[in-house]
């Protein structure tokens, strides 16, 4: 009874040595084995076998990116302002076995150092610029991070500043400035809108004084030329009727009719004069009046 309890506990041990033994590794991860307590292989992602009470699986690491969120903390920047400042940080085990045996606790240590590069650079800058160069702090604490980590079997890939948080009192100031400036804009566009119109009106006002001095110009040459137009259609009809006179006084009896009317035109002239005053007036020699016609006449006769 006692060989079959032995043998018993015996299949026992057996069993459980071999289920200790047999190590499956999931991927993107490391296992880092110590024999007799020294670092013996680093075991990557498949299935491995362990030596029971003489080898262990000291340290896991995954080898996949990793976020890491270092906690919040107050730097003061170059105009003694003080800020609240948080990140996070992005990390990938390169190298198991110095992650292991590097340091005691790389994530601690790379936090620390973010943080004391993070309040260096704050403490360069006012927080003006502090709030502007987000990107080159960012840069920076990587570089710093890259450098000290080679020895932690670590490789930091980026550092990203997630908030920026300055006092109650600054952030008052800082929305007063801000409300300022907007009014400021406000009242400057105001006024480049005002100057606008103020010039589309003068603008506006210059083309139609064009407008209307040309169309004065355009109405004085288009009157002048009807003018013009005008004394030469009077020119032309009294030409006209200049040569039909002449030659009617050309045809036969034509003198005659002239005689006629020359004589009338002067009796008629005479008899005017008398209508349109309260005075008669008479010619001191009546033989003047028969002298002047004969004096017409011979006019006509000359020209004839």
């Amino acid at each position: 009874m006692d060989n079959m309890q032995f043998l018993v506990v015996l299949a026992v041990v057996v069993v459980i040595a071999a289920f200790r033994a047999v190590r499956i590794v999931p991927q993107q991860s490391a296992y880092v084995v110590e024999r007799w307590g020294r670092y013996h292989d680093t075991w990557t992602a498949g299935i491995h076998l362990l030596i029971p009470f003489f080898e262990r699986v000291a340290y896991q690491h995954s080898i996949k990116e990793i976020p890491y969120d270092v906690a919040p903390q107050v730097c003061i920047t170059r105009d003694n302002t003080q800020v609240q400042i948080d990140g996070i940080l992005y990390y990938q085990v390169t190298d198991p076995k110095q992650a292991s045996y590097g340091t005691s606790s790389f994530e601690l240590a790379i936090e620390q150092l973010a943080k004391t590069a993070l309040r260096s650079e704050a403490g360069k800058r006012d927080l003006d610029r502090l709030l502007e160069d987000r990107e080159t702090i960012n840069r920076t604490v990587v570089a710093v991070l890259d450098e000290a980590s080679l020895t932690w079997g670590v490789k930091v890939l980026r550092y990203e500043i997630k908030d920026i948080v300055p006092p109650d009192s600054v952030l008052r100031s800082m929305q007063l400035q801000i409300t300022a400036e907007r009014e400021k804009r406000a009242k400057i566009a105001e006024s480049e809108g005002e100057r606008q119109k103020e010039i589309n009106l003068a603008e506006g006002e210059k083309q139609a004084a064009i407008a209307m001095s040309e169309g004065q110009m355009t109405a004085t040459i288009n009157k002048a030329k009807g003018d013009a137009e005008s004394v030469r259609l009077v020119a032309e009809a009294t030409a006209d009727a200049l040569r039909l006179v002449a030659n009617a006084i050309k045809d036969p009896g034509g003198i005659e009719a002239v005689n006629l009317k020359v004589a009338q035109q002067y009796v008629d002239a005479f008899g005017n004069i008398a209508k349109q005053g309260n005075t008669l007036i008479i010619p001191g020699n009546l033989a003047d009046i028969s002298s002047l016609v004969a004096s017409a006449l011979k006019v006509v006769k000359s020209e004839k």
